[in-house]
């Protein structure tokens, strides 16, 4: 366990910005719901608009699952004193690199080899 890192303020930090996402997850569902084709409501312009929209709310839904995911994962790893540690190599993860993103489970290097790919 790391003695240079404030776990019950990463706590408090993780979980506060967990908290945030699920409370914007009821209108990004609405914003991702299917378009109405009915030509007669609504025009061609409108329709491509709306289902662009749609795409992008979907996109913005992916990126927050997978945003709540990273901080599960990282809750999980404070409770079992693993946090801090990458998940790939197991070296420690920078404290300013985790200041950045609390949630964040890889060190640089990694995160720099994974881009390369």
């Amino acid at each position: 366990m790391r003695d240079d890192l404030d776990f019950e303020g990463i706590q408090r930090l993780l979980e506060g910005r967990y908290a945030d996402i699920q409370a914007g997850g009821e209108a990004r569902r609405k914003e991702g719901a299917p378009v109405e084709l009915d030509q007669t409501s609504v025009g061609r312009l409108s329709r491509m608009d709306a289902m662009q929209q749609q795409a992008m709310a979907q996109a913005s839904a992916r990126r927050s699952e997978e945003e709540l995911q990273r901080i599960r994962t990282a809750l999980q790893l404070l409770q079992s004193g693993e946090y801090g540690y990458c998940v790939k190599c197991e070296e420690e993860i920078a404290e300013g690199r985790l200041r950045v993103d609390p949630a964040t489970l890889i060190c640089i290097d990694c995160a720099r080899a994974t881009e390369k790919r």
